[in-house]
């Protein structure tokens, strides 16, 4: 159900890809249950008391189905089916992460009640109105087709659904100068051509819920900071130098940035 990307988006698949690779590894793990509160290998920053805040915003349970859109090695949509006893349908393009998921979802004894397919968020291989919820976390972030990506969670989501996601994004009113470091220490497409507000109400969504969670986003980067540097030596033998001192630059400067007011992080809850 997967289209060819365009070089730049298929650089950040494969990127992802790798990333879920590694995250499975036993220093990940551990590094990811101290700030998150969960192992799953995710990419995204929500923490375990966040997920269950988006539950409750949604209001899972059983019989209701919820669809994950990008959802990566499946944090954290198989933790609220395990807790909540809802049914996941799991989408995104990594084929890599999505595998994990499922392996995840058997193991956890999920298999009857999640199901994952490679596919666009912005062309959603699904028939309109058959979720009760729809979830993602950080994700709008990463690709370029945002608008579209909300008009089709619009249409998968039943009468009287919700759909809950966090995001990251620049702060309003930068000067030139802060908004290019802005961009250059946010997620691979931060940038947007209107606000996240106006994008909702663009694709036929009215807000509900809207908190910022930038304070907590800045905490949990300054941890993942100190975990990655205080396991260096391991962390080093798994990602090779170069992309570990990298990495290492690049979390520095996205906690400088968030520190100072250029990008944050966002949750909307929104029918």
């Amino acid at each position: 159900f997967a289209m060819p990307r365009p070089p730049d988006e298929q650089a950040v698949i494969e990127r992802f890809s790798r990333r879920y690779r590694l995250r499975q590894s036993g220093i990940m793990r551990q590094i990811e249950r101290r700030v998150c509160g969960c192992d799953y290998g995710g990419t995204s920053w929500t923490t375990r008391h966040e997920a269950l805040q988006v539950a409750e915003l949604l209001e899972l349970g059983p019989g209701k189905r919820a669809l994950e859109v990008g959802a990566g090695s499946g944090w954290p949509g198989l933790y609220l089916a395990g807790t909540t006893g809802c049914d996941v349908a799991l989408v995104d393009l990594p084929f890599e992460g999505l595998k994990i998921a499922a392996e995840r979802a058997a193991a956890d004894g999920l298999a009857g009640a999640c199901w994952a397919a490679v596919a666009d968020g912005a062309a959603l291989p699904l028939k309109s109105g058959c979720f009760d919820a729809i979830l993602h976390s950080d994700v709008l972030c990463c690709l370029k087709e945002k608008l579209s990506v909300l008009r089709e969670c619009r249409r998968v989501l039943r009468s009287g659904g919700k759909m809950v996601f966090t995001v990251i994004s620049i702060c309003p009113n930068l000067s030139p100068a802060d908004y290019a470091r802005a961009m250059a220490c946010g997620p691979p497409f931060i940038e947007t051509a209107v606000e996240y507000p106006e994008m909702l109400r663009q694709a036929g969504w009215k807000i509900t819920d809207h908190l910022d969670l930038t304070p907590d986003y800045g905490g949990s980067v300054g941890q993942f900071l100190r975990e990655e540097e205080e396991h260096a030596e391991e962390l080093r033998d798994l990602f090779g130098d170069e992309d570990y001192s990298e990495t290492l630059a690049r979390r520095r400067r996205t906690h400088s940035a968030i520190q100072e007011g250029l990008i944050q992080r966002e949750l909307f809850g929104a029918v």
